[in-house]
Parts: C-alpha cells; sequence; structure tokens
C-alpha cells in the first residue's frame, strides 16, 4: 500500500454483489474501505445490493417462487390427491412478499458492512483520477471529493433502451417494473427471449397471462447447447409461450390503452398489440456518470471497461469487475469472484478465476443450467469429444417429485475422457450444476464422477447415469 495520506486504502464504487463482495474482502484484509452506492429507498434509506438485489434475479426468483406454486396446485397437486378449488392470485400480497425478501437482504448487507467495518457511503460516484473521487448526495447536495489509494468500480449494468420503444413504464415497461407489476395482463409482449425475457415470461404466463416473445436473434437461446435449447422451446410452447424467432421490432405506438406492435421476420411484416410490452433486450455497463473525461480511463465503444488479466484498469491501482468488463458472462457470481479477487490482488494474493467454470442458469421452469463448453462450440474447433445424454423420465426421484421432463448431457474429451462441458434442464438444474462445476473445477474425468457414490433416490443421480452411460454401464436408462 501506498505511504501518502488518503481518506481510504480501498474504495469502491457499486454496491451490488460484485461492489459488496469487493469491500467485505478488501476490509477483512485490513484495508481501511468505503463502498459507494447511489440506490435509496422511498424514505431515502440506503439500499445495498444493486440492480442484482433490488430489481433483477432475486426479484425475478421471488415472484418465480410464488408463480410456480400457484401453477403447481391447478396442475399437479390432484396427481397426490390434494383438490383445491377456487384458487385466487393476491398479486399485491406477492409482491409485498418479494419486497420483504429483498428488505431482508438489504438489512444483511448492511449488517454484514458493519460487521467488517465497511463504511457505506450513499451517493453519486465519479472517479476524477486514480486517487479521487467525487460523491453527489442522492438529494442533489454540494459535491464532495474524497481520496483512496485503490479504487474499484463496480457499478453494474441497467437495462437497454430501444427508440422504437420509448418506456413509460405503463404500457412499455423496463424489466425492473415487470417485477412490479400488481395486475396480471391479459395479454402480455416482451421484447428480447434471452434470459431475462424467459424469465419474465414463465412468471406472467404461470399467472395466466397470454405471452408474446419477440425475438430478432436465431437461433433461439444461442448461447445454450442446441440439443437444451431444442428441447426448451418445445417445453416452453407446451406451456402456451408464443416465441417468435427471427422477429425484428420496427416500431411501437400506444393507442386505446393498448401497445400496438409491428415486427418482421422471414415470412414478412406483421403486427400484434398488447395490454403491455416489456423491453429486456440486453443490458449495458453502468459507465456514462461513473467516470469523468478528466480521469482519461479506457473504455471500448460500447461502454465496457478495458482490464488486463487482472482486472486491473489503464489506470493505475484502479480495477473493474462485473458487469462493467467483458470478461465472463453478467453474472452475479462472476462478479463476486472478481470481487474477492480484485481486493486480494491488491495486498499482493493472486488466485486466478476459471472462466472456464463459471456456471449459467436461466431459471425458468424447468430451470436451465450448463457449465463449459457447448458441443457445437467444440465441433467447430475440431475437437474430439464423446457425448452422453440421460433424461429425467428415467430418474426415480423426478418420478417421485413428478418433474420428469429434461435431461443431463455430458461432453468429454474422446481421449482423455476429461470432462468439457455439462447442459441440464431439469426442475432443480441451478441446484444439480454444482455438481459437475466442482468436477471439472478438479479437471475429471467422466469415470472419476462414474465412481463416485451418489444416494439413491435423487436427482443428482442423473449425474452418475450419464457419465455411467459414456461407457455403455448406466443402470437406469432402459435400452
Amino acid at each position: 500500500m501506498s505511504t501518502t495520506k488518503y481518506d481510504y486504502d480501498v474504495i469502491v464504487i457499486g454496491a451490488g454483489p460484485a461492489g459488496y463482495f469487493a469491500a467485505v474482502r478488501s476490509a477483512q484484509l485490513g484495508m481501511k474501505t468505503a463502498c459507494i452506492d447511489k440506490k435509496t429507498g422511498s424514505q431515502s434509506e440506503q439500499r445495498l445490493g444493486g440492480a442484482y438485489v433490488n430489481a433483477g434475479c432475486i426479484s425475478a426468483i421471488a415472484l418465480l417462487e410464488s408463480a410456480n406454486l400457484f401453477k403447481q396446485f391447478k396442475t399437479i397437486s390432484p396427481e397426490h390427491g390434494i383438490t383445491a378449488t377456487d384458487l385466487k392470485i393476491d398479486i399485491t400480497c406477492m409482491q409485498q412478499r418479494k419486497d420483504d425478501i429483498i428488505s431482508s437482504l438489504n438489512q444483511q448487507i448492511a449488517q454484514i458492512f458493519i460487521d467488517n467495518n465497511v463504511e457505506s457511503i450513499s451517493a453519486q460516484a465519479t472517479l476524477i483520477n486514480p486517487h479521487r473521487i467525487e460523491i453527489t448526495p442522492p438529494n442533489g447536495g454540494i459535491p464532495q471529493v474524497i481520496t483512496a489509494d485503490k479504487v474499484i468500480l463496480a457499478a453494474g449494468s441497467s437495462s437497454v433502451n430501444l427508440a422504437i420503444a420509448k418506456i413509460d413504464n405503463q404500457y412499455i415497461i423496463d424489466t425492473k417494473h415487470a417485477l412490479s407489476i400488481t395486475t396480471v395482463p391479459k395479454k402480455l409482449g416482451i421484447i428480447g427471449a434471452g434470459v431475462i425475457g424467459l424469465e419474465l415470461a414463465c412468471i406472467w404466463n404461470s399467472l395466466g397471462s397470454e405471452v408474446v416473445l419477440l425475438e430478432a436473434q436465431e437461433p433461439f437461446m444461442h448461447i445454450a447447447d442446441d440439443d437444451i435449447a431444442v428441447e426448451a422451446l418445445a417445453l416452453y410452447q407446451q406451456q402456451g409461450l408464443d416465441i417468435r424467432i427471427g422477429a425484428r421490432v420496427i416500431s411501437t405506438e400506444i393507442k386505446d390503452e393498448q401497445v400496438f406492435v409491428v415486427y418482421e421476420d422471414a415470412q414478412g411484416t406483421h403486427s400484434c398489440q398488447f395490454d403491455q410490452l416489456i423491453v429486456a433486450s440486453g443490458r449495458k455497463p453502468n459507465t456514462e456518470h461513473l467516470i469523468a473525461d478528466s480521469a482519461d480511463l479506457l473504455l471500448d465503444e460500447e461502454g465496457f471497461v478495458h482490464v488486463d488479466e487482472n482486472c486491473c484498469t489503464t489506470l493505475p491501482g484502479v480495477y473493474a469487475i462485473g458487469d462493467l468488463i467483458l470478461s465472463g458472462p453478467m453474472l452475479a457470481h462472476k462478479g463476486i469472484e472478481e470481487g474477492v479477487f480484485a481486493a486480494e490482488h491488491i495486498i499482493g494474493q493472486h488466485s486466478p478465476i476459471n472462466y472456464n467454470t463459471i456456471p449459467n442458469v436461466i431459471y425458468t421452469q424447468p430451470e436451465i443450467a450448463w457449465v463449459g463448453q457447448t458441443e457445437q462450440a467444440l465441433r467447430a474447433i475440431g475437437e474430439p469429444i464423446k457425448i452422453s445424454q440421460f433424461s429425467f423420465d428415467s430418474n426415480t426421484r423426478a418420478k417421485i417429485t413428478g418433474h420428469t421432463t429434461g435431461r443431463v448431457k455430458m461432453i468429454i474429451h474422446a481421449e482423455t475422457e476429461v470432462i468439457l462441458g455439462v447442459h441440464i434442464i431439469s426442475a432443480i438444474a441451478s441446484e444439480l450444476i454444482a455438481e459437475a462445476v466442482l468436477a471439472m473445477e478438479f479437471s475429471a474425468t467422466a469415470e472419476d464422477l462414474a465412481r463416485t457414490i451418489h444416494a439413491h433416490p435423487t436427482h443428482s443421480e442423473s449425474l452418475h447415469e450419464c457419465a455411467l452411460s459414456l461407457n455403455s454401464r448406466s443402470l437406469h436408462s432402459p435400452l
């Protein structure tokens, strides 16, 4: 650390997952640390956790849990001899439960800051130079400058707006407000069938909305393995989602309390109308007001911060992590690891992040999760591979729970049998993928997994069976 006197050893800008983990780890390592975040609640209380906690994934998963429970009562309960009549949805109560979860997490993070002596500052922060940060109070008070030896930029990302679909958050709404709707739209349109769009679609479809997704890119779910994407599309369509691929929206108009949308696809120009339209067309890094021109920090044309393999920017002593950088996907757990890494790097510890074993999850029903490479990517580079797949309709626990849709797909190197990728679509894929991540982190082979004893009956046996199947040794798959 420098011998120059600064207000803090480390200042972290942003209190999302990447930022608050960076701040806590910095403090744990003995550095005087402050974390600056501009988010405030209705009574000007600080709402730590970033968009992820306050207006993103946590909100979506909380609402999905409620929506899935409602759907389960309608579709699965009769098989168990449980009959529920006159089922009703109280959206206000559902939203209040979600808000209570968020408030609890806000308080939890605030307490973690207190326990670890992290100073929390509620303000808009702008980097002036490698050691100086201008902070402006949320109420527009007088700006002041604070200093630090090291700075970690972790301001996160926000929704991309479209000129053809201007947000008014009444009829055309962004993803944040889509998680706070208080009535179920009869017909709901969503621009974008990516992760966020699909999760929102599953929430409101399960609660009774007729949902149409307009996705410009082809093929469907191009970031996932092709086999999993094909099965997911079929399952979503069976649930009633109307997913239109290669559909590029060219105009929107609000008229007579309806949103009229015109889009183009390979068959020509089409129009449709909705009660509400959600814009879920991706996210952009929050660098617009984060960095002063005087800082001379290098960004790319999309606003991402340039960093090296150590998350160091072009300014000495300034790090950037999470959604601000292009390394790895925009995922909370990726940002968390970068936050810890940056804090430890400051004091000379070096524990590189393995970006090849970062799990990806889509919290729909069924869930989709994967780690490592897809089959199409490996074939494109000519990698010799072997593939096995195991269906959940052959898994005993899945039969008991009634969630028999989906599969596990495992890809290994044909010569070394090292696991190169695992792809799961199932009711609890987000939990099952952890075993695959651990196996790949330790460069395990399929034989290692095949020789690992799994409890019976469990969903996790599906990975065991998938590994056994690579050498025609599956014990549960019918021929």
